[in-house]
């Protein structure tokens, strides 16, 4: 069977399950969730951060911030990219609705990532573990992403294709492919860092495998290119509103809804650090403690990108991209139950989850998939509530 049909099938089956949690998570909504009890799966699916893309799309972006009562940059739009919002605008006018459109772009670019992460696997294993792989991911516990509207999907298949370009050398790609994906969802600096990591890589290793003058002149402009597009929503954030710390204060708005405080400046690595320090005293087992378990995860994780035999497989592509993108995490989000979403990025490494022959083993991964599919959609749409259980 055809690659793309034998994935088209995996993934249609997927949906099918997905469809299935998400009328369930609609049935059982309660009075205290964001939808309340007579929520339907429509509402779910343009809910939650759907709504800022829809509201971009329809309103722009402000000149003006909005300022809370307290005298802090409010939550608006700027935080929001714009590709896939005015890109379910555009089809929205063919279909009707920004809503129908925002989810059928989320579940095309799902099934084409779908596609681009088996050649992604499949370079490195065989076509078992490649379809393995895709399965793991098209039933992840975070799968609902591909038919919500949200603009992961979209983000998800820019990376693959640049990751797989990366691969395959094929480096022209990529000044299509950095933009696309700068403008689509915030994380295109860690591709800046695994294109600057990965060009040390290449220059350490140039006695096995040869670097030309035309890669180096690739991989510096690529560098160069993924940094000023990383920079340049803040720049144009700033120049519309006349205020140079427009986008960082407007990312800034949200933590305060956890923290319940005005915050300073933006300063890199502090969120994880206020984050450790707030949910383990929240816990009641201390902030010391919050601190140590924060550092040994960033130890174990670093140790599992080096030494870990199926991530090796995975290649320096995706071991280089995974390290970069974890440490661009690090360096600027607070962590809260938005951390699951923000780690859908790593998927490339459901390719390492899925090489060992075990059927028992990826049977129980493919079922433990479902199992926190389901817990995070009941938890975050039938219960999801405004602060502490948002996707």
């Amino acid at each position: 069977m055809p690659v793309a049909v034998r994935i088209g099938i995996l993934y249609i089956v997927a949906r099918a399950v997905t469809t299935t949690f998400l009328l369930l998570a609609a049935a059982l909504s309660s009075v205290g969730s964001r939808f309340g009890e007579n929520a339907d799966i429509g509402t779910l699916m343009i809910g939650w951060d759907a709504q800022w893309y829809w509201f971009a799309a329809e309103h722009g972006y402000p000149a003006q911030l909005p300022i809370t009562d307290g005298g802090d940059v409010a939550e608006n739009q700027w935080a929001f990219m714009p590709v896939y919002a005015f890109l379910a605008k555009g089809l929205g006018f063919l279909l009707g609705s920004w809503g129908v459109a925002a989810v059928a772009i989320a579940l095309v670019a799902g099934y084409l990532a779908c596609l681009v992460l088996y050649r992604i696997v499949r370079m490195r294993a065989d076509d078992a573990t490649a379809t393995w792989a895709t399965a793991f991911f098209a039933a992840a516990p975070l799968a609902a992403l591909f038919q919500v509207g949200y603009a992961e999907s979209l983000f998800l298949l820019w990376l693959f294709l640049a990751l797989w370009m990366l691969q395959r050398r094929r480096y022209v790609w990529l000044y299509v492919l950095i933009p696309l994906m700068g403008f689509t969802r915030p994380g295109v600096l860690a591709f800046a860092l695994l294109l600057g990591l990965y060009g040390i890589w290449r220059w350490a290793t140039r006695r096995t495998e040869p670097l030309p003058v035309r890669e180096i002149v690739h991989i510096c402009a690529l560098g160069l290119l993924a940094v000023v597009v990383g920079f340049s929503w803040q720049v144009l954030a700033a120049v519309v509103t006349g205020d140079p710390s427009a986008y960082l204060a407007t990312e800034l708005a949200w933590r305060r809804n956890w923290l319940g405080q005005s915050e300073g400046a933006f300063v890199p690595f502090d969120g994880f650090v206020q984050g450790a320090a707030f949910w383990f005293g929240s816990w009641g087992l201390g902030e010391i403690t919050g601190y140590v378990v924060l550092a040994a995860s960033v130890l174990g994780i670093a140790a599992l990108l080096l030494f870990e035999p199926h991530v090796r497989r995975m290649g320096v592509e995706v071991r280089l991209w995974s390290a970069g993108y974890l440490l661009y995490l690090l360096a600027v989000f607070f962590p809260q139950s938005s951390i699951f979403r923000l780690l859908v990025p790593l998927s490339p490494l459901w390719g390492a989850v899925a090489m060992p022959r075990s059927a028992l083993w990826r049977v129980s991964v493919l079922v433990a998939c479902l199992a926190g599919q389901w817990w995070w959609i009941y938890n975050m749409y039938a219960l999801g509530n405004t602060y502490w259980q948002i996707p």
